[in-house]
């Protein structure tokens, strides 16, 4: 399938054109899904810190706090040239737009955090492989967008692959919050203490990466289970 804007070759489920921005025929999106062009995606970009990992609260980032709670609009004023998103690999497609959301969504910006976040998750679902983090980053997303079964499908896929992985206990502990699935969030939470200190003894990067985020879960499922769960137990 080709770009009708610019004739770039595109993939057979894409909905915006990586290379022009254009929206493809046939995908009729409505309200703050559409209008606005996927170059805009990568405007002020640059001046972002990497946020990562479950970033729901916090300090707002200085270059968040430049911008309006508007997405930016086209013939508004010059924000400086944006990069040239095709020329980035998919991966570094999806970690721009995961950290643009989740830098939006702690600075308050709802709206257009929302604007990015389908984006964001057609850029990973565009990934020729996911691993671990990519799905956690992916069931991140999904608890941004208030989907509590697309976060809880991460977190099982992740399950299948890595049985005491922590990341599969975290997204299904707020996934099942988010559901009202009291049972199945304290259940999460004893996995998570449960399996913790071996896990972490792995030293694995993507535990390295999200240390703090792992740290304030800890305190949040000692919090939801009267620290009743014991490594091992």
């Amino acid at each position: 399938m080709n770009c009708h804007a610019c004739g770039t070759q595109l993939a057979p489920t894409a909905r915006f054109c990586h290379k022009c921005g254009a929206q493809l025929r046939g995908d009729q999106a409505t309200g703050w899904r559409a209008g606005l062009p996927w170059a805009l995606a990568g405007v002020a970009v640059g001046a972002l810190i990497a946020v990562v990992g479950l970033r729901f609260t916090g300090r707002t980032p200085a270059a968040a706090g430049a911008e309006s709670r508007m997405p930016p609009q086209a013939g508004g004023p010059a924000m400086g040239r944006p990069p040239d998103i095709s020329r980035m690999t998919p991966e570094e497609r999806a970690t721009r737009l995961f950290n643009r959301v989740m830098t939006l969504h702690a600075a308050g910006k709802t709206y257009s955090a929302e604007f990015f976040l389908p984006m964001a998750l057609q850029a990973y679902g565009m990934l020729p492989t996911l691993d671990v983090d990519a799905r956690y980053h992916m069931g991140v997303l999904y608890l941004t967008g208030g989907d509590g079964a697309g976060a809880l499908a991460q977190a099982d896929s992740i399950g299948r692959v890595a049985a005491t992985h922590l990341f599969g206990f975290v997204l299904r502990a707020q996934a099942s919050e988010l559901r009202h699935d009291t049972k199945g969030a304290r259940q999460a939470y004893r996995d998570f203490l449960k399996n913790e200190t071996a896990e972490r003894a792995r030293g694995l990067p993507e535990y390295t990466d999200h240390a703090q985020n792992l740290d304030s879960f800890h305190q949040r499922a000692l919090d939801a289970t009267g620290g009743s769960a014991k490594p091992g137990t």
